[in-house]
């Protein structure tokens, strides 16, 4: 392996132009980037070699998986990523024996370089990144929905298409609809996995969540995986051990399948940024689950433990049996806190709110209408999206702070940590003016809300009172925000920095036929909004 890498994929690459020595910001080595580079022209290969059909079985889920695997703060595993490089060539050399034993190999079915995307035309390359980074995001939708039982041809399918298009020499004319289609694509997906969710755990209900931590035995949870959560909270029952989110999982406490365990105590921490500080002197083991993993520090390295497609080298991984024995076992052996212990969010809250999905809030729709059309409610915001720990994220919390009383926050993702403590008071009913929606997962509630509104108003979505404020670190943000575009969502404002895989030319269009802006200050994008 090469001692150097080209990586520009999240929010944070160095320079905001791309990581290119030998770590990247996000931890990751140049050998772990340049295998997860290759596993990505494995899976380029093998739909170019098994040709345009929907996948099923093993082949999906290795593209599924391959995907995921390579989002940002998934994977730092060298050899974990040259297993499932291994289990791809099988599959491919499975299904397509006769391209191994021709004498004039044409060379279409290897493995892709990437490296050709990565110099082409910044065009070309800016289209492609939005093609690749993207279905990387819907990747991990698509994997927490499959876990469940749930596929769909639609979504099987473009994953074909779009790895294919990457390894052809096409021109933005070709490219451009393939980003565009992926937007419509992806909110397929993220309704297949809404309905994945909601019907094996229940509809979410509104539930405030105390951030205190009581004394023994407890384990702190992270990521998005709900079916993780489950079968630890089956596991750890009637044991003594409280189970604690962290993160994304938050939201899980709204689902009534999830909270109906006793022992599913709290949630412990903010976002995943603040993880090396947080963790470093706590005295229980961290289960992570998907993307949100930092590189361990060595002060609580041997509490770590990850399962699912998360690995770290030296670190415990849980596998397919999903047998949480050792991390019980170390929750024992540590035994928590001596007494209860409160901790505060960002802004020194002891409590947050969670649990207001597309399904609580369509419940009070009629309300919600009376209000905007007497004039109780003035507009909606949803100031939403991926932290980070690049400076400037300070501005959604100032923003939110600032929004007249007259209006409504909604939110969803892990950036709601900037503000989700504070108490902004309530609005009609009653109801709290910030309402979490969930994790990025969850976006497409945040999506039926406003074309239930649009409809209810028999007004276009960019006609409504709603204005979006977003920010973004990683792959599942490209994929979203490609969503929004589908739906012709314009104005949006877009932060804490443009993303460095977008050619001026390719920004240009977006803005000219989006209208989508950075953001600037919250006093100067306020008085815009608001005017």
């Amino acid at each position: 392996m090469e001692n150097k890498m080209f990586c520009f994929q999240c929010e944070q690459t160095a320079g905001c132009s791309g990581c290119t020595g030998k770590v990247g910001v996000c931890g990751k080595n140049a050998d772990v980037a340049a295998l997860q580079d290759k596993l990505t022209g494995e899976l380029i290969g093998l739909v170019r070699a098994t040709g345009d059909v929907v996948p099923t079985g093993n082949v999906l889920k290795l593209i599924i998986e391959g995907l995921f695997t390579t989002l940002t703060n998934v994977s730092f595993n060298e050899q974990t990523l040259n297993e499932l490089i291994e289990k791809v060539c099988t599959e491919r050399e499975r299904l397509v024996p006769q391209c191994f034993a021709c004498a004039s190999p044409c060379g279409t079915n290897n493995e892709y370089d990437l490296s050709h995307i990565w110099t082409d035309n910044e065009d070309i390359r800016s289209l492609k990144s939005l093609i690749l980074f993207g279905i990387r995001g819907m990747a991990a939708y698509a994997y927490h929905a499959m876990v469940l039982g749930y596929t769909n041809d639609e979504v099987s399918h473009f994953f074909v298409k779009a790895l294919f298009a990457l390894g052809e020499d096409w021109g933005m004319d070709k490219l451009l609809p393939i980003v565009m289609e992926l937007g419509k694509v992806n909110l397929v997906c993220m309704e297949m996995l809404d309905k994945a969710n909601t019907g094996t755990y229940g509809t979410p209900t509104p539930i405030t969540i105390d951030l205190k931590v009581e004394k023994g035995p407890f384990i702190i949870i992270s990521g998005h995986d709900l079916l993780d959560l489950k079968l630890l909270l089956e596991q750890t029952k009637d044991k003594g051990i409280n189970i604690y989110t962290h993160g994304e999982m938050l939201p899980a406490h709204g689902y009534p399948e999830l909270k109906k365990y006793k022992h599913l105590k709290g949630n412990f921490g903010t976002a995943w940024q603040n993880q090396q500080k947080e963790f470093a002197n706590v005295p229980a083991p961290i289960l992570f689950t998907t993307n949100c993993l930092m590189p361990p520090k060595d002060g609580y390295s041997d509490r770590v433990f990850t399962t699912e497609v998360v690995s770290y080298p030296e670190i415990t991984h849980i596998g397919d049996d999903k047998d949480f024995t050792p991390i019980i076992e170390k929750a024992l052996e540590l035994g928590g806190y001596d007494e209860d212990k409160q901790f505060t969010g960002i802004n020194g809250g002891t409590s947050v709110t969670t649990g207001f999905g597309h399904g609580t809030i369509l419940s009070v729709a009629d309300k919600v209408i009376d209000a905007v059309k007497s004039g109780a409610i003035k507009h909606f915001f949803l100031v939403g999206g991926c932290d980070g720990a690049r400076v400037g994220r300070n501005y959604y919390t100032d923003f939110v702070k600032q929004t007249p009383d007259d209006t409504i926050i909604l939110t969803l993702a892990c950036s709601k940590y900037r503000f989700n403590d504070l108490d902004l008071g309530t609005i009609i009913g009653g109801l709290p003016r910030i309402m979490d929606m969930g994790q990025c997962n969850d976006a497409y509630g945040a999506i039926k809300v406003a074309i239930a509104l649009a409809e209810a108003f028999e007004c276009e979505v960019n006609e409504l009172p709603l204005s979006m404020i977003l920010s973004w670190y990683e792959q599942k943000a490209v994929c979203i925000l490609l969503t929004l575009l589908h739906l012709g969502i314009k104005n949006i404002r877009l932060g804490p920095t443009l993303p460095a895989f977008i050619s001026p030319n390719v920004l240009g269009y977006l803005v000219e036929n989006y209208n989508i802006a950075k953001i600037t200050t919250p006093e100067e994008d306020l008085k815009n909004i608001l005017g």
